[in-house]
């Protein structure tokens, strides 16, 4: 198929040997074959004048192409374009020096840190990779490697729920970018954060209402991290027996220490933090002592283990694990407000038969003082109405409005008791200042 405007640049950059022309030319392009046709000039012309976008954009286009020693011109000592170098190096099978280029550019920059690109590099050395799994590692277009034979990589590259992100947690965007900030950034850039002696891991607690999303959040924050996930159960942590639940701990951090980067954590966190007092037994005061003494890791380094914890009540979780270097981010998990409401709605509906003309901004407003899981419910019982009246017309019956309607007489928010206790603890035991985003969260939505 012929293209004119290409055939035209190219005779004009022909005449001229101006490299200007080259990256217009490949933006005209219709295909591989096109695209050869102008490598096969970028040879003959000089790179002089070519700002680095243009340069990057050649040796995007010669990698591509299989041409790596083209790449290399183009894209040789540019950082910006140390992906294409990386790559193009990786082509010629120089396995070191690929490794030795991103290094070497990492230390001068971490801002570039690229731990996928790091995979591709460890990943080219393995003996399973045929060389068509090579070029397609030096070119991008295949994953590192299969995630079950990487788990005597240094790097644990795919969390247990690897499908879970941020995009699949409804509303709570707040916390999401302080997780962002103070969670995620440190996993993906730990160069860089090094250098300001700051180091990924540590102790984060969600609080908030059941079911507002706590264990959703951190199952999304596992995968984000791209670390291994590590549900610990407080039933596998309990037990009858003396000593157990002390030896239980010992070995889960003594685990998540050998797996890192992995996230750690421990649902209904009361359970096994709570308050010392004169009413604890010595058993409740030994299993909260080794709790403390691992999380401040005094004969292991927790280094890359991130320890996130979820209770509805915060205000019975023992002072101490809130020190600095325990649990010292304590983030609050609201209720949803109405457009985060609307976005639940809208992941709980999909790939559910639903009419077209289900307005989910008016059952949004309906539903103020709802959770998330309550959300779940009420979208759960308006199904089982429309399974009802398919079965009844012998013909499948979408979710409607009447079925919502019908869903709302039995489906009722759950979150007015916790904010009510919340409430009082905000206002007679806030010391310190811990539940001021209670205060704030009732101050704005009202009381």
């Amino acid at each position: 198929m012929s293209n004119p405007p290409l055939d035209a640049l190219l005779a004009a950059l022909d005449v001229s040997g101006d490299p200007r022309l080259l990256v217009p030319a490949l933006n005209l392009c219709n295909g591989d074959d096109e695209v050869q046709r102008v490598l096969v000039l970028a040879e003959r012309v000089a790179q002089n004048d070519l700002s680095g976008s243009e340069l990057l954009r050649l040796g995007q286009a010669a990698l591509s192409a299989r041409r790596a020693d083209l790449a290399l011109r183009f894209c040789k000592g540019l950082a910006e374009a140390m992906t294409v170098e990386v790559g193009a190096l990786l082509l010629k099978g120089a396995l070191d020096e690929a490794e030795a280029r991103y290094r070497a550019v990492v230390l001068q920059n971490p801002t570039l840190e690229d731990p996928e690109l790091l995979d591709r590099i460890l990943a080219a050395r393995t003996a399973e990779h045929g060389p068509s799994n090579v070029i397609a590692l030096a070119t991008g277009n295949m994953p590192a490697s299969d995630p079950d034979a990487d788990r005597e990589r240094v790097r644990l590259a795919y969390a247990d729920e690897a499908g879970i992100g941020f995009d699949d947690v409804g509303g709570h965007l707040d916390v999401k970018k302080q997780i962002e900030r103070r969670i995620i950034a440190p996993f993906r850039k730990p160069s860089l954060f090094a250098k300001f002696r700051r180091k990924a891991g540590g102790g984060v607690l969600l609080y908030g209402p059941p079911g507002c999303g706590k264990t959703l959040l951190a199952r999304a924050t596992a995968g984000e991290c791209e670390a291994r996930f590590i549900n610990v159960p407080t039933t596998d942590v309990l037990d009858k027996y003396i000593g157990e639940p002390e030896r239980k701990l010992a070995a889960i951090f003594e685990d998540a220490r050998r797996e890192t980067p992995c996230v750690l954590f421990f649902d209904e966190l009361e359970a096994l933090a709570g308050k010392r007092g004169s009413g604890s037994t010595r058993h409740e005061m030994s299993i909260v002592s080794t709790f403390l003494a691992e999380l401040d890791g005094f004969a292991q380094n927790n280094e890359g283990v991130l320890i996130l914890a979820a209770t509805n009540m915060p205000w019975a979780v023992d002072p101490a694990f809130r020190r600095s270097g325990r649990f010292d981010r304590l983030l609050f998990v609201p209720p949803p407000d109405k457009a985060a409401r609307e976005e639940i709605l809208r992941l709980q509906l999909a790939e559910r038969p639903v009419d077209p003309g289900l307005k989910l901004g008016q059952i949004a407003k309906q539903t103020t003082g709802y959770s998330g899981a309550d959300l779940g419910n009420l979208v759960d019982t308006a199904a089982d109405y429309a399974i009802e009246e398919s079965i009844d017309a012998a013909d499948e019956v979408a979710i409607n409005a009447g079925h919502l309607k019908e869903a709302f007489e039995e489906v009722k928010p759950t979150t007015a008791e916790w904010l009510t206790t919340a409430r009082n603890f905000a206002k007679y035991g806030n010391s310190g200042g811990q539940y001021d985003e209670i205060s704030k969260f009732i101050d704005k939505f009202g009381r």
